[in-house]
């Protein structure tokens, strides 16, 4: 199994780029969370690694096989599960996903086992006869998941598969995530950076098309030199930041980085000068603010040319 790998991968709609000369490679197993704005581009890439869109430019590879020359080849290696998917509301989790894997090509026999299987993964097995209208969100959600883990393909492509559930929900859809991870490559797309914290074994920071950083958490950490991240809660503050480097987002919030010895300086000023303020070591969401200079922010609109 060779993983993803992207070579200058670019994708242009008129004069606007949705990507632009995208690099990177991923290993064969684990999860791989990009993150972005909406609009960064991150569907796109997913589209068309998933052989759902054609590159304007560039080249992509999926456990080996090209995702323009090798598309229908590696459309029987994958599975993908967009956001939008939802769970027919007629049908019961067993007869969804029974009729996704027999779509694939299986035959019914097979199917039903496969599909027994994966909806016990799932934890779904005492609703397997329920219908689909008659559950959770969060269920419906595992319904689809059970779809692409029965499917048994080694590359899983899942977008924002969280987005809108509540916290229990979304803590026993990463539980299953986790489980899969260990054989299998899933490539995950998502607004939430504790998702991706938590999750993933590799990181991609998307921004106007471009990456901006890949890797590891502690691999993108090092792109921000001081340790220490102070968020100030007072708009238009001037902090005195001797040492560090302070970003003013368009909101009129400043995020600083910097040392240990300037962060104690800078909140003790805080504290007697009663500005509210935050303090902590550098996390994945400051590197996202320091790398793009904007938040994430979930509510924006959905980028065009989604699944």
């Amino acid at each position: 199994m060779d993983g993803i790998s992207c070579s200058r991968l670019s994708k242009s709609y008129g004069r606007s780029k949705a990507l632009d000369r995208v690099s990177f490679s991923i290993p064969h197993n684990g999860i791989f969370a990009l993150i972005g704005r909406n609009g960064a581009g991150k569907t796109t890439l997913t589209r068309i690694l998933a052989t759902e869109l054609m590159p304007s430019s560039g080249s992509a590879t999926v456990d080996g096989l090209d995702v323009v020359k090798d598309a229908v080849e590696l459309r029987e290696e994958i599975a993908a599960l967009p956001q939008e998917a939802r769970a027919i509301s007629w049908m019961t989790p067993r007869q969804t996903v029974i009729s996704y894997l027999m779509y694939r090509g299986l035959g019914y026999g097979e199917a039903k086992v496969a599909s027994d299987e994966a909806i016990s993964h799932v934890g779904l097995e005492g609703h397997a006869n329920v219908l689909n209208s008659k559950l959770s969100g969060g269920q419906k959600r595992k319904v689809l998941l059970a779809s692409v883990l029965a499917s048994g393909a080694r590359i899983i492509f899942v977008d924002e598969p969280t987005t809108g559930l509540d916290p229990i929900s979304r803590s026993e859809i990463w539980s299953i995530l986790v489980r899969l991870k260990k054989e299998r490559l899933i490539f995950l797309t998502t607004h939430y950076l504790e998702e991706a914290e938590k999750l993933a074994d590799k990181i991609g920071i998307l921004d106007n098309g471009k990456l901006k950083a890949a890797g590891s958490l502690d691999e993108i950490r090092k792109l921000v030199k001081y340790q220490y991240s102070i968020r100030v809660l007072q708009k238009d503050r001037k902090t005195g930041i001797k040492e560090g480097e302070e970003i003013v987002g368009e909101d009129g919030y400043a995020q600083i980085m910097t040392t240990e010895k300037e962060a104690y300086g800078l909140s003790t000023g805080f504290i007697k000068d009663r500005v509210k303020f935050s303090i902590n070591q550098v996390s994945l969401d400051d590197i996202f603010y320091y790398i793009v200079k904007k938040p994430l922010n979930a509510e924006e609109e959905k980028e065009e040319g989604e699944w």
